[in-house]
């Protein structure tokens, strides 16, 4: 079993999926606490636009998936602050005008979008080392916000209205937020796609509440659990020589389930 992480794309891959299930594990707490799940789903889609527009220019479609996120982020957070437009309605707008884009975009391109599908499924196993440096940056500054900002967060997820009693800015903090979902959903999208996003990026927060009281408590559970999801996932996917972005939600969804059942 240990013999096939002596081949580098499995080293490379393990290594991306450990330091993306730190990621998942702390940022999908707070997605689950300020139940914006589905804006993660909508922020995945928007940003096919911007892959879309990377294989029309020509550049790195990353570069561009990350502008389209941010901006997804930024517009489903103030529309539906500032009007009078509901939330899951600026939600399915912005989904629907980034996959559209990204669909014409592609059109536009005549053909230059050979690994299309693996940004729509996921391919953990074409991850290079250089993008195991991007995600390890963009998770580190992840962790490195939420440090300094954790009891402001803590405030927004369980009381705004008490934060806003005692002066903190929660709908600038709420918009930061959208916007760390937002290079959660990018750094994700290489490794699981867009499909896949929301499963990896709640399911080991979902498990781990099942099971911890404490934020923290539950925040180190997500990420073991997260890190165990990518090691079997790549293990039986190499065996089974299927899909190992699809196989690796499919432990975590297995493990989800049996652990709803023990936890009644």
């Amino acid at each position: 079993m240990i013999e096939i992480f002596a081949y580098e794309f499995m080293q490379s891959a393990l290594a991306a999926g450990i330091i993306a299930s730190v990621l998942c594990g702390v940022i999908g707490i707070y997605v689950i606490l300020n139940r914006i799940v589905f804006i993660g789903g909508g922020i995945a889609h928007t940003a096919f636009g911007g892959i879309g527009l990377g294989y029309l220019l020509g550049m790195d479609p990353l570069v561009f998936a990350v502008l389209f996120s941010v901006a997804a982020a930024l517009g489903i957070g103030a529309i539906s602050d500032r009007s009078r437009v509901s939330e899951d309605t600026a939600i399915g707008v912005f989904w629907a005008a980034g996959m559209s884009l990204g669909i014409v975009f592609v059109s536009l391109s005549h053909g230059r979008a050979p690994d299309l599908f693996d940004y729509l499924f996921g391919n953990i196993l074409a991850v290079s080392w250089s993008d195991v440096t991007l995600i390890s940056v963009l998770t580190l500054g992840m962790l490195v916000l939420v440090a300094l900002l954790y009891k402001d967060l803590l405030i927004l997820s369980f009381d705004s209205s008490y934060g806003e009693a005692v002066g903190l800015p929660v709908r600038e903090l709420r918009l930061l937020l959208l916007c760390m979902v937002a290079l959660s959903v990018v750094v994700l999208i290489k490794i699981v796609g867009i499909i896949l996003v929301i499963a990896l990026l709640t399911i080991p927060g979902a498990i781990g509440r099942q099971h911890a009281r404490s934020i923290k408590r539950i925040m180190a559970l997500s990420i073991l659990l997260g890190a165990s999801f990518v090691l079997v996932g790549l293990i039986v996917s190499y065996k089974l020589d299927i899909p190992s972005g699809a196989t690796i939600i499919l432990a975590a969804s297995g493990t989800f389930f049996a652990s709803t059942i023990l936890a009644r």
